[in-house]
């Protein structure tokens, strides 16, 4: 069947009706879902195998975005996080996007950047000259490092030289890693060249690692949004629009609104990055540098009008996402989560990430520009409030819903309800958390 992520009324179905409709849409069988997911997609002798001092395993919530359409093809996109209101906000918002077009996304070559520091280098200008006449030879033994990356059609694409003070150099390999993430291959390429560097440049070895401010690598997302899409029940369209608008200028001019700005877009961002089995530690170092790489911390995604009166979101952002190697070859949840979201490329995989992460940007936006942000967040934290109180089965929805509709969640108004609704003096509640 064709691949679509517009699945009204998702939300209302029980779990297994859920993985029943995530089967049919991406064509996979119900039983592998089944099989993966009940376990939480990770096993404790897997898990021994993967980390040290294992003593068993920690699930989060696999959940999936909806709506997602990306240069003209959808996804249904696997999201882990813990954090209630994030993956309904960026699908509520992604539905919103869906009505202009979907998103616009291209990415750069995946391109990773294989540091090796020298210090004590005497003549640094010298020293460079000596390194760009054997930049070929240095390219030759970096591919000749890292030959199955070569044979993959990746491998060593440039090399810099940077002086960087009082004898402080570093040497920039950039290494073309293709669908991998890449941290490994890089660094093989850093300790292979290291010393032959440093005796090229008169220097002494020092650190040789990647770095994580990929931005060679990035992702371009953009997206347009019809104003009346936007509306609420309390503001039209254009209202809530211009509040977008706004709520950005507010993160350009800001590096305190800017920070939580960025951490919205990385609500979405991480999300899929952990399900996917991603270093999302990586992502985050490299997305935050890359936001102050112009000496002031800045906003990754801004919001404008254009002519015809519609909201426009860009976004650039450096991510370095891998299909291959790492945490996939042993997780069958991130393995999984590949085969739901259908994507045949790290880079198809950074623009899908890149547009939730847009997505979850817009969602924030519109919330703080109307009713602000806690009531639909808190909302959906009722029910998290509701397990902690005891409350079970029918009794969870019941209690949350009171206790949101107050605009009191917390535990002793949910211990409250719960007492109500059970018509007795006293409730068995778990121990408060404070």
């Amino acid at each position: 069947m064709s691949r679509s992520s517009r699945i009204p009324g998702f939300y209302k179905q029980p779990v297994e009706s859920r993985r029943r409709l995530v089967a049919e849409s991406v064509d996979l069988d119900t039983s592998e879902l089944n099989r993966v997911l009940a376990a939480g997609g990770l096993d404790v002798t897997t898990a021994d195998k993967t980390v040290e001092n294992v003593v068993g395993t920690y699930s989060l919530p696999f959940s999936i975005g909806l709506n997602v359409r990306v240069n003209g093809r959808d996804h249904l996109v696997p999201m882990v996080v813990e954090e209630p209101s994030v993956v309904a906000a960026a699908s509520n918002a992604a539905r919103m996007i869906r009505e202009g077009g979907g998103f616009t996304a291209r990415h750069d070559d995946p391109i990773m950047i294989s540091q090796i520091q020298l210090w004590d280098v005497a003549d640094p200008v010298a020293a460079r000259a000596r390194l760009d006449a054997e930049r070929a030879t240095l390219l030759a033994m970096a591919d000749a490092a890292v030959e199955t990356l070569v044979a993959r059609g990746g491998g060593a694409r440039g090399l810099e030289v940077r002086d960087l003070g009082d004898g402080l150099m570093v040497v920039h390999v950039l290494v073309d890693v293709r669908d991998a993430m890449g941290a490994n291959l890089v660094n093989t390429v850093a300790e292979k060249l290291a010393p032959t560097v440093a005796a090229i440049a008169g220097g002494t070895v020092g650190l040789r690692i990647l770095s994580n401010l990929c931005d060679r690598r990035c992702v371009y997302v953009s997206c347009r949004v019809p104003p009346a899409m936007l509306a609420t029940d309390s503001m039209h369209g254009e209202a809530v629009r211009d509040g977008v608008v706004l709520a950005s200028r507010f993160a350009e001019r800001d590096p305190y609104r800017a920070a939580t700005h960025n951490k919205g877009i990385m609500n979405g961002v991480d999300a899929v990055v952990m399900a996917t089995g991603n270093d999302w530690r990586a992502v985050e170092a490299g997305a935050h540098a890359f936001a102050a790489r112009n000496g002031a911390y800045a906003p990754l995604a801004t919001w404008h009008t254009d002519d015809e009166g519609m909201l426009v979101g860009t976004m650039a952002l450096p991510l370095a996402l891998g299909i291959v190697g790492g945490t996939l070859r042993v997780h069958p949840g991130a393995r999984l989560a590949l085969k739901i979201m259908g994507v045949s490329t790290a880079q198809e995989l950074a623009t899908v990430a890149a547009a939730v992460g847009l997505a979850s940007n817009l969602a924030a936006l519109r919330a703080l520009a109307t009713e602000g942000i806690q009531r639909g967040h808190m909302a959906l934290h009722a029910r998290s409030v509701a397990v902690a109180v005891g409350a079970r089965g029918d009794e969870i929805e019941r209690v949350a819903a009171e206790i949101a509709e107050a605009c009191n969640v917390t535990v002793d108004a949910a211990r409250a309800a719960l007492v109500r609704l059970r018509g007795t003096a006293e409730a068995s509640v778990a121990p408060t958390v404070k």
